[in-house]
């Protein structure tokens, strides 16, 4: 992976609302870290070094390393809570990961092509069905992101899971449910109304009646 993330992290004792909120106000995170054969642990990250990261989408749907006293932990990221109305991140999931075993996790689809798609050159909409993929694979396998190239479809076409290129050793999940399951990701639809230009009416004197003598 071209990219790799690291958050620096300490273990917490002291847990309840008003733990987390001194937590807080010291610029720190309440996070815990679950997964594998060890038993949860609760701990304090660096707001501001985890508010950095998370301006990379790759953060979202990578290994991240966590960097303890006693050692580095592989992991990913499973569930964030921000702040209504500020830019604070409230409280942080991480799920352990083991390089030998399989994973499950969310990957997102980047689109490119929409400036040559005859469809989209025709006056077509694209309609994104789906923004990501849940995937099985190996964490070294773990893409950052899986693309969609739209360049070659046509007004009414779309692009289904079968059709994505998936990288070696990656399980779309959705797909392999079997018959039924080749959702489509994304589609150009012809633009509604304006299609079909209503008839003018007749000019005055033209029709409807015969003139007078």
């Amino acid at each position: 992976m071209a990219i790799s993330f690291e958050l620096s992290a300490e273990p917490r004792t002291d847990t309840g609302k008003g733990a987390s909120r001194r937590l807080r106000r010291a610029g720190k995170v309440p996070a815990i870290l679950y997964g594998g054969d060890r038993e949860p642990e609760s701990l304090s990250l660096l707001h501001n070094q985890l508010l950095r990261n998370l301006e990379h989408e790759a953060f979202y749907s990578h290994i991240l390393t966590v960097k303890t006293g006693s050692g580095e932990t592989r992991a990913i990221l499973r569930d964030l809570q921000r702040h209504p109305s500020r830019p604070l991140v409230l409280h942080v999931d991480l799920q352990r990961v083991n390089m030998t075993e399989k994973l499950k996790t969310h990957v997102p689809l980047h689109f490119t092509g929409q400036d040559v798609s005859p469809g989209v050159k025709a006056g077509g909409l694209v309609s994104h069905e789906l923004v990501d993929v849940l995937v099985e694979c190996l964490p070294n396998n773990l893409p950052e992101y899986i693309e969609v190239d739209i360049s070659g479809l046509e007004i009414g076409e779309s692009i289904h899971l079968s059709g994505l290129a998936v990288p070696a050793g990656v399980t779309l999940l959705e797909l392999a449910r079997g018959e039924g399951h080749d959702l489509a990701v994304v589609t150009i639809h012809a633009k509604r109304g304006a299609d079909e230009v209503e008839e003018a009416p007749p000019a005055e004197g033209e029709a409807g009646g015969e003139a007078a003598g």
